[in-house]
């Protein structure tokens, strides 16, 4: 990616370090007042709405991406534990600025098919972490159901086809939301994908080189 590089020679040290881990702060926080006070109804003023954006509530533009999920506490607390470690695993990965850019593309594809279908959520955004995680750490594995062992990798297949269903049955703010994360993935593995390939194909790595060897 080297538009990715050049952008990071220039602006490479500006980035919020240890992103992740900010969100989670902030969704565990958000969990907790929405649990302890449900009477504010905390959830429905940050939720991603088109037509409240247009009344000038564009603070949900923010907002949305802390929305904590709906789950029990200890459903919660598992998941947002599991936010930090795929967020950690991927900038110690990427580094900090890396990391950041990729977000801050899922924030705005998720905005942008909130915009077109009228309303969106942070769930796509998130699941786009986990299987850039699994991507990058195929082998890690995790405790299914807490107790059974189970590589990543395989979660990930679970999830690409939940996403071929969600295209063929999902509502449209699902679908836009999906193909949106599936854009972001593309655009910082599809490019190092073939690169990889170009990489492993032999001797003749550039044209310079083939030209060269036939002299």
């Amino acid at each position: 990616m080297s538009w990715l590089n050049r952008l990071e020679r220039k602006m490479g040290r500006y980035f919020i370090p240890r992103l992740m881990y900010i969100i989670t702060a902030a969704m565990a926080a958000i969990y907790i007042v929405d649990l302890l006070m449900p009477g504010l109804h905390l959830r429905s003023w940050m939720s991603l709405d088109r037509s409240l954006l247009a009344q000038g509530q564009v603070w949900r533009l923010i907002t949305f991406i802390v929305v904590p999920p709906y789950t029990s506490p200890i459903l919660a607390l598992i998941s947002l534990y599991f936010y930090c470690l795929i967020g950690n695993g991927l900038e110690n990965e990427w580094g900090g600025f890396r990391f950041n850019v990729f977000y801050l593309f899922g924030i705005l594809g998720a905005i942008l098919a909130a915009l077109i279908t009228g309303s969106g959520d942070n769930s796509y955004l998130n699941l786009s972490l986990f299987l850039a995680f699994a991507a990058l750490y195929p082998d890690y594995r995790i405790l299914l159901f807490f107790f059974i062992p189970v590589k990543i990798k395989y979660i990930a297949l679970l999830d690409l086809a939940l996403y071929l269903v969600l295209l063929i049955l999902g509502t449209w703010p699902a679908r836009a939301a999906l193909l949106m994360s599936l854009v972001n993935l593309l655009i910082f593995f599809g490019g190092g994908f073939f690169r990889h390939l170009r990489q492993q194909s032999g001797y003749w790595k550039t044209r310079r080189e083939f030209r060269k060897y036939n002299r």
